[in-house]
């Protein structure tokens, strides 16, 4: 099957040797990401919560470029550096997300990448 390599500027460009995101068929995998800044590429100041905007932010520019939507998210991966914000998670996601939700996992990490605290990779279905 084909890959089509997705990209936009909307979101921060790979910092690594990966892809925005990669579909294949009408599933899309949204590689991981964190509260960077697209335009400066610098981690977003302030607390977990405009970080957690970010990630979302970014995760919906990539579903755009691949031609979906945050509704078109079959799966979430989240990662927190520390567990008590997976309040403040469900509290934000809230706002960018309606129901049925995504299947969800959330997994609690030692380190991410630059320092940050909340990471959000995802899988979307277009086209159906």
């Amino acid at each position: 099957m084909e890959r089509t390599i997705i990209h936009t500027e909307q979101a921060p460009a790979a910092i690594g040797t990966y892809s925005q995101a990669v579909k294949v068929g009408n599933t899309v995998y949204l590689s991981g990401q964190i509260a960077l800044n697209p335009k400066t590429m610098e981690m977003v100041e302030g607390d977990i919560s405009n970080r957690i905007h970010c990630v979302f932010q970014n995760i919906e520019a990539v579903c755009q470029a691949a031609g979906g939507t945050l509704q078109d998210i079959a799966k979430l991966n989240i990662y927190l550096t520390d567990l008590t914000n997976f309040a403040t998670v469900n509290e934000i996601m809230a706002e960018y997300f309606q129901q049925p939700y995504p299947a969800r996992a959330a997994v609690g990490v030692a380190q991410l990448p630059k320092a940050t605290d909340v990471e959000v990779d995802a899988i979307l279905i277009v086209g159906n």
